[in-house]
C-alpha cells in the first residue's frame, strides 16, 4: 500500500511542503486538508492590497490549482480535523472522513484573539485574519467615512495606511504607551507614529477600548474613562493565538506553540509542525521562539519535507519579517530582544528612508530598514554569518556600510 503525508492546515507552510516533498523524493501520497474553501493563499497582502480590491482571490494564492495536480495532491478543503488517533495512526475531520497517515504534519497557523469587551461581537465589528474577514470588511467600506483600529501592532498599522488611502479617516487606539511596543524600539515606535499622523491617521496611545456601543447609525468605542471614539466600522488587531488544541488533545508536547526539535519533529517522531503553531529552538538566538511570518513558516516546510525524505537538515534560519506601510517598506533582519544600544543610519526624525541597528555590546542583534534594501540585505548576510559591525562607523552615512564591517 502507498504511503500517505497527510498535512493540516492549508496555508504558507502547507503549500510549500507539497512541493518539497515530491522535490525530495516522495513518492507518496500527499492530503492536504483546509477548514478554508480556497486554496493555500498568502495572507500578507489582505490588508493591503486585497483590502484595497488591488488584487482578486485568484491572485493571492501561493500556487495555481494546476500545481497541485501536478504534484498529485489530494485536496480535503472546507474540512477541519478534530481529532488525531496516533495509536491507529489515522486523523478525523468534522464531515466524518477517517484518514490514514504514516507521516502527519501540523500547518494549524494561528488564529485572531479575541477582544473580551461588552458589544464586540456587534455588526460592523470586524477581525482581519482570512479572505472572509477582510471581504466583509470590504463591503463595510463603500458607505463608510471613518473607521476605529482597535491595536497599534503590524496589522493594525498595516489596515490604517491602507484604509486611509482609500479616503476613510481612521483612529487607531493602542492600550500600551506606545505603538509597536512589544516588537521595536522607542524610536521606531515615535517615527511610525509621526509618518501616521503625517497621512491624517489619528493615533490615541495609552487607550484602552472597554466597551462598543452602538448608536443611532455609529459605533461608539468607549475606553476605560469614558471617552468616546465613533467609527462606521472598528476593525479589532490585538495579536493572534496558536492553534494548538488538536495536539494537546493528541497529547503531543505543547509549549507556547507546539514543540518541535531541530527537524521539526513533535514528541511523536511520526508528527510534524511548521509555521506560526510551532515553538522551537534558534540556535542564532540560543532560545525558544515562536515566530509568526511567512519564511519562517516556508523554511519549516522545506526542513520537514527533507527530514521525511530521508535528507536530514537541522532548520537554522535568520528570522525575518516585512511591512508595509503608505510608502514605507519596513525590512527586518534578527530579534531586537535584548539589545543595550541603538544606533540610526539616517535621518529618522524628519525623513523616510533609515536603518535602525540592534547591538548588544558589540554584536549585532537586528536590523529594521526602512526604505534601505542595501543596509538590510547587508544586516541580514552579517547576522546569517555571525558576523558583526563597527556601531561607531555605521551611523556615518558618509561611509559605505561595507566600510563598517568588523
Amino acid at each position: 500500500m502507498s504511503k500517505n503525508c497527510v498535512i493540516i492546515g492549508a496555508s504558507h507552510a502547507a503549500a510549500q511542503l507539497v512541493v518539497s516533498l515530491r522535490q525530495g523524493g516522495w513518492d507518496g501520497e500527499i492530503t492536504l486538508i483546509g477548514d478554508e474553501t480556497h486554496l493555500p493563499y498568502q495572507h500578507p497582502p489582505l490588508s493591503k492590497d486585497y483590502l484595497s480590491g488591488e488584487k482578486t482571490v485568484d491572485e493571492l494564492l501561493i500556487r495555481p490549482a494546476e500545481a497541485y495536480e501536478a504534484a498529485d495532491v489530494t485536496l480535503k478543503l472546507g474540512q477541519r480535523v478534530t481529532e488525531i488517533n496516533r495509536d491507529s495512526k489515522m486523523v478525523i475531520t468534522d464531515k466524518g472522513e477517517q484518514i490514514s497517515y504514516d507521516k502527519l504534519v501540523l500547518a494549524t497557523g494561528a488564529r485572531v484573539r479575541k477582544l473580551p469587551i461588552e458589544g464586540a461581537d456587534l455588526p460592523g465589528v470586524y477581525y482581519l485574519r482570512d479572505i472572509a474577514d477582510v471581504t466583509a470588511i470590504k463591503g463595510a467600506i463603500h458607505s463608510a467615512k471613518r473607521a476605529v483600529i482597535i491595536g497599534g501592532g503590524y496589522i493594525g498599522l498595516e489596515t490604517a495606511a491602507s484604509l486611509t488611502k482609500m479616503g476613510v479617516k481612521v483612529t487607531v487606539l493602542e492600550a500600551m504607551p506606545r505603538i509597536l511596543q512589544r516588537v521595536t524600539a522607542p524610536e521606531l515606535s515615535g517615527f511610525y507614529k509621526r509618518v501616521h499622523g503625517e497621512e491624517g491617521v489619528d493615533i490615541q496611545e495609552t487607550v484602552a477600548a472597554a466597551s462598543i456601543q452602538k448608536k443611532e447609525d455609529a459605533l461608539i468605542v468607549f475606553d476605560k474613562d469614558g471617552a468616546e471614539y465613533p467609527a462606521d466600522f472598528i476593525i479589532i488587531g490585538i495579536g493572534v493565538i496558536p492553534n494548538v488544541e488538536i495536539a494537546k488533545h493528541a497529547e503531543l508536547e505543547v509549549g507556547n506553540g507546539i514543540v518541535v526539535n531541530e527537524f521539526c519533529q513533535t514528541s511523536d517522531q511520526d508528527i510534524y509542525a511548521a509555521g506560526d503553531v510551532t515553538w522551537h529552538y534558534n540556535p542564532k538566538y540560543d532560545r525558544h521562539l515562536r515566530l509568526e511570518s511567512v519564511p519562517n513558516a516556508t523554511e519549516q516546510a522545506k526542513v520537514v519535507a527533507a527530514h521525511i525524505c530521508g535528507h536530514a537538515k537541522p532548520y537554522d534560519s535568520l528570522p525575518w519579517f516585512w511591512s508595509d506601510q503608505f510608502d514605507l517598506k519596513l525590512q527586518i533582519a534578527g530579534l531586537s530582544d535584548g539589545y543595550d544600544a541603538l544606533i540610526i543610519r539616517g535621518d529618522i526624525s524628519k525623513g523616510r528612508s533609515f536603518a535602525a541597528f540592534y547591538f548588544k555590546g558589540d554584536r549585532l542583534l537586528a536590523v529594521d530598514a526602512i526604505n534601505a534594501p542595501r543596509e538590510f540585505a547587508m544586516a541580514r548576510m552579517l547576522l546569517t554569518k555571525g558576523q558583526t559591525l563597527d556601531k561607531y562607523k555605521i551611523a556615518d552615512t558618509a561611509l559605505a556600510i561595507k566600510d563598517a564591517i568588523i
